[in-house]
């Protein structure tokens, strides 16, 4: 009896304490505790900060002001951190929060048309950005059992380009080249080619000056190229450590897209600005230098960035990401610490003479340092068969045209290779805006490589470009169709083809030879 009033006493005691407790929870203060450090130095672009003991490398961390940091240097009394945004406000003493993430910017849909910046801030007038998803910058590259081969041309609508150096989709392909070479028209070219051909394109400016970015973002709109495109920003004026984290955002932009199943093409302007940008940072936090005043791990900064471009297997949606990385040498030297670093990493690189540009020769591509080590298995067929030897004999050209300004006496064969080859190269030329269709392109390599504008005045080449494209696409629209599809064309197409590009060209000349013959006094 005393037993079973002692259990029901402390049952009613338990269930008692539990009431209070509940009712106690309403009122008792919820304490959230966060890690505090404190700014101990700012320099242009960095912060040193003491505390934060458990903080990890690239977490972000909360400065006064809303801005922003990543943690770079873990030292054992002291974490170096590279500062996101405007740091004119921020003093020593100020206090610093953990935020326990690491860099993330929204993805989604909504970029497309836009210009944002690295976190994601519009800085057009849009309005807010409306995503659904937020990924981290830095991510891993695809597995090597997850990549399918390059097989899908990317058509940058530049003759030489295209059947000299060809690109693939999930290729990367750098453009390098001394300032002011056309580096970003090719780029520019490139993506205005990818109207109506289902290819999402970003172009991301590092340290540009703002007013050659608008002057792109201009031109991008008033050809329609922004319904595909969005740009990501970082001025010459931002941060370094904007510019740092720029190209790392633009490529988990572009991925989001990849991973659907789509394909994209990113355009980096340029990775040289962005070595800069990362030895400033390295060296204001006391990183040591090596080559050139560059850490040691410059290499991997833009390895891990570039390996994200790819091919993925149809099991994963059969998306690509096509990098062209562009990077800007000094007096031509190739050689450098940045460009030969950049070209171990890409697959072929398009590299800008400026001797070419001097002479007007644009786009100023040097056919003889310019490789694509993937492109030519994914070229069209109709361009494997036009293309094949254009390049040997093109080259050949350039080393008889060397020795021929000596004023030595040359035989028939060597003036024929000369009239064919400054044929071949005003044909290679092309205005900046302005690319060519396949078919077009096809139709137009023919006729050189068949000598049909040897015996035109090199003025006239372009005109004779123009009436060639335009007959083939008029007489010839389903041998235009399987080109542009890839079909190889058997020999009753090639003739049928050749004949309406040989009568265009007849036809242009015959006005000439008329008035050349009333000149004469003929009949």
């Amino acid at each position: 009896m005393n037993e079973n009033r002692e259990s029901l006493h402390s049952a009613v005691l338990d269930e008692t304490f539990s009431a209070f407790d509940r009712v106690l929870d309403g009122y008792r203060p919820r304490i959230q505790t966060r890690e505090v450090g404190t700014v101990r130095s700012v320099d242009r672009g960095i912060a040193t900060v003491s505390g934060l003991p458990h903080i990890k490398s690239q977490e972000l961390m909360q400065f006064p002001g809303d801005l922003l940091g990543i943690a770079f240097n873990l030292d054992a009394d002291r974490i170096g951190a590279i500062l996101l945004g405007n740091s004119e406000h921020l003093e020593a003493g100020a206090r610093v929060y953990r935020t326990g993430r690491v860099m993330d910017i929204p993805v989604g849909e909504a970029l497309l048309g836009r210009v944002v910046d690295a976190t994601g801030r519009p800085l057009d007038d849009g309005g807010n950005l409306e995503t659904e998803e937020r990924r981290p910058i830095e991510r891993d590259a695809p597995a090597i059992m997850d990549r399918a081969p390059v097989k899908v041309p990317l058509q940058t609508g530049l003759k030489v380009v295209d059947a000299l150096v060809p690109l693939g989709r999930g290729q990367r392909e750098l453009i390098v080249g001394d300032r002011q070479t056309g580096k970003t028209a090719i780029a520019i070219d490139t993506i205005l080619n990818q109207r109506g051909k289902d290819v999402i394109c970003v172009y991301c400016a590092i340290a540009q000056r703002s007013a050659a970015v608008a002057k792109v973002i201009a031109q991008l709109r008033d050809r329609g190229a922004m319904d595909y495109t969005f740009v990501v920003v970082a001025a010459g004026e931002d941060p370094p450590g904007l510019q740092y984290v720029t190209p790392y955002a633009a490529t988990t932009m572009a991925e989001f897209f990849m991973e659907r199943g789509r394909d994209v093409l990113v355009i980096y302007d340029d990775l040289t600005r962005h070595a800069w940008a990362y030895r400033e940072l390295s060296l204001l936090l006391r990183r040591p230098p090596g080559r050139e005043a560059y850490p040691g791990d410059i290499f991997y900064i833009h390895s891990r960035m570039l390996e994200r471009s790819t091919h993925m297997r149809d099991e994963l949606g059969g998306g690509s990401l096509t990098a062209l990385p562009i990077v800007e040498t000094q007096a031509q030297n190739i050689s450098a610490y940045i460009p030969t670093n950049l070209i171990s990493i890409t697959d072929g690189q398009v590299y800008l003479s400026p001797d070419l540009f001097q002479q007007a020769i644009l786009p100023a591509v040097d056919v003889g340092k310019s490789v694509s080590r993937v492109g030519g298995k994914t070229q069209l067929s109709a361009y494997r068969d036009i293309a094949g030897d254009l390049r040997l004999s093109y080259s050949q050209f350039q080393e008889v045209e060397v020795f021929a300004r000596f004023g030595t006496q040359l035989d028939e064969d060597t003036q024929q290779t000369l009239t064919r080859g400054r044929r071949v190269r005003e044909v290679l030329k092309q205005p900046e805006s302005q690319p060519r269709s396949v078919s077009a392109q096809i139709a137009i390599l023919l006729s050189v490589s068949r000598g049909w504008f040897d015996d035109l005045p090199l003025d006239r080449v372009s005109e004779a470009e123009d009436a060639v494209s335009q007959a083939a696409r008029e007489e010839c629209p389903e041998i235009c169709d399987r080109i542009s599809d890839g079909e190889s064309l058997d020999t009753d197409a090639w003739e049928r083809l050749g004949e309406v590009c040989k009568g265009a060209i007849d036809e242009l000349s015959a006005p000439e030879e008329e008035e050349d013959n009333g000149d004469n006094g003929s009949p």
